[in-house]
């Protein structure tokens, strides 16, 4: 990589928000910074360089990005006495130069394909004296991110982006116009970056995609993430996991990988947002109720001890009372492990935005709050079924509230804590598939103890 003698030894701090996919991209941005000789620190208050990855999928997320951006205005200047603000990802790639507007103290924006890019932009930022914002939200002819050093967070565990982009068009959703149409990755490309990683001490990767279902349409005519799976399956990973899958991809051939293949874990994540087949149709979703239940059946028959955690948006302009409850009703039926339930969040440009809803907010906020309600129970009486049985857990370090308990996740990706048995040290642990009885099971989490030897 160009060196850019402007950044060597220069400190930096990213912060991310959003989906799996900014955490990839924020672990691609670390890496490219490190090659130019920068250096990571723990808070943007003492980095040179604060680089915010942004989502724009709720209207809170900006919201959030304004505050701690313009927060920077006032914070005591790095030793350095120089301080450059970055936004990246998909406020940036949506908005551009005019982020100004909300961030006046921003000095470089680039975009969701422009992240070879960010060691030029802050080079040319730190050389300006006159305020001028350098800016890079060009798409088209842009390779992936794949390419590009990477600074992960775990040493265990590695994202690896499968295609990017969105055909769907859903109408309440941003993403297709700030990640543009669907574009996928060669599937030698994937598999090879998936065989480094494990020969590189990596346990369990994540494939990444907006929908991978749809993996290899753009290239191979059809989708292939049935054979991908495989594939990434015969690297010798332990662990697989995948995301965001759309219901109305998920094939016959993809459940049958997933039931076939040994290291692919038993959970789907698996985005219904309404349970309401006329909202359903409102969303653009392209499925109906009774197709996600049947697809639900088919997993189940094909893995009965699958975990399905799910999205689910509550508001959606003109849902009523009786699309609610078709709502809770699906949710029942299903029985969930977990899920993100959402009030929607009108995003301008998209379709839904233009829809005038009298919906009093007071009404959507009980419908919420009843859908949290029973989320959480189902929850509760999910992990009920693994009480006294043994999990296998990856484990990733200590506990945020006791740093004397460890936390993983089990296969159906429960979070687990346990506390390490005597002769055992953090160190020894992380990055490790442990077995762990569970004597308490709550409704968020498992707790229990380590039984046998770590691998």
């Amino acid at each position: 990589m160009q060196r850019y003698p402007e950044l060597v030894g220069k400190t930096y701090n990213v912060r991310t928000f959003g989906c799996q996919m900014n955490l990839h991209d924020s672990e691609r941005v670390a890496g490219v910074l490190d090659e130019c000789g920068c250096i990571g620190v723990a808070t943007p208050e003492e980095a040179d360089i604060v680089v915010y990855m942004t989502c724009c999928v709720r209207e809170n997320a900006d919201t959030r990005l304004y505050g701690q951006a313009t927060s920077m205005i006032s914070a005591p200047k790095p030793p350095s006495g120089r301080r450059v603000v970055a936004i990246g990802g998909c406020i940036a790639q949506r908005d551009g130069e005019r982020l100004r507007k909300h961030i006046p103290n921003a000095d470089v924006v680039f975009g969701t394909s422009a992240l070879a890019s960010v060691p030029e932009l802050l080079s040319k930022a730190f050389e300006d004296r006159h305020g001028q914002i350098e800016v890079d939200t060009v798409e088209k002819d842009r390779g992936f991110s794949t390419d590009l050093p990477s600074h992960r967070a775990q040493s265990f565990h590695a994202w690896v982006p499968i295609m990017t982009g969105c055909n769907n068009f859903c109408t309440y959703c941003i993403v297709p116009y700030v990640r543009g149409r669907e574009k996928s990755r060669l599937m030698e490309s994937v598999v090879a970056e998936c065989q480094r990683l494990v020969d590189d001490g990596v346990r369990e990767i994540t494939l990444l995609g907006q929908n991978v279902n749809s993996y290899g349409r753009n290239i191979y005519g059809e989708p292939r993430f049935a054979e991908l799976l495989r594939k990434v399956g015969q690297t010798g990973v332990d662990r697989i996991r995948f995301t965001s899958s759309n219901p109305k991809d998920l094939s016959d051939e993809t459940i049958a990988a997933m039931a076939q293949t040994p290291n692919v874990m038993p959970h789907l994540h698996l985005a219904v947002q309404s349970g309401s087949t006329r909202v359903l149709k409102a969303m653009h979703r392209s499925y109906t109720r009774e197709g996600y239940l049947q697809l639900v059946d088919k997993l189940r028959g094909a893995m009965p001890d699958i975990a399905l955690s799910t999205d689910i948006i509550v508001g959606f302009p003109g849902e009523t009372e009786e699309d609610f409850q078709d709502t809770l009703s699906l949710v029942r039926e299903v029985g969930f492990s977990s899920a993100f339930t959402f009030i929607y969040s009108k995003r301008p440009g998209t379709p839904a935005a233009k829809i005038v809803d009298a919906t009093p907010h007071e009404v959507i906020q009980d419908r919420f709050d009843r859908l949290a309600d029973l989320v959480a129970d189902l929850a509760h009486e999910a992990n009920q079924k693994d009480l006294h049985t043994d999990v296998e857990v990856l484990v990733e370090g200590p506990s945020k509230r006791d740093d004397s308990v460890l936390v993983g996740h089990s296969q159906k990706n429960q979070t687990v804590h346990f506390v390490p048995p005597a002769g055992y040290t953090e160190e020894d642990l992380i990055g490790k598939l442990v077995q762990v009885h569970v004597d308490k099971a709550k409704t968020w989490y498992l707790r229990g103890a380590m039984v046998g030897e770590p691998r």
